[in-house]
């Protein structure tokens, strides 16, 4: 079984910074692709950024510049260092991950979210 724990989501106030932490945990091969998404009250979830394996990485337009992402292959984890926060960047953030937990098929897992409110 295989789990992402997401922490660091929280109140900050526009122009604030946030830093998101994902931890993969359980039976895991191989981790490829790990990323954020997130999802904001009546509209879709979206791409925010992602990271290879390798460390290339891909950002939504919106947060190009403001947003950072890594990862600690050594401890299955990813982060995305969120500066100059906006009221826009409010809502819930997924973590996302593309594991194969024996080497034969990789499958995509999710986090349970973890909320970010931008406000005055």
């Amino acid at each position: 079984q295989v789990q992402l724990v997401e922490s660091g989501g929280g109140l900050v106030q526009p122009g604030g910074s946030l830093r998101l932490s994902c931890a993969a945990s359980g039976s895991i091969f191989r981790i490829y692709a790990m990323g954020w998404y997130r999802q904001a009250p009546g509209k879709q979830r979206e791409l925010v950024a992602t990271i290879a394996s390798a460390g290339s990485t891909n950002y939504a337009d919106s947060v190009k510049g403001r947003f950072t992402v890594s990862r600690d292959n050594a401890k299955n984890a990813v982060y995305l260092q969120m500066n100059s926060l906006k009221p826009d960047d409010a809502a819930v953030y997924y973590c996302n991950a593309l594991i194969s937990p024996r080497g034969v098929t990789s499958y995509n897992y999710w986090g349970q979210g973890t909320q970010v409110t931008v406000s005055s």
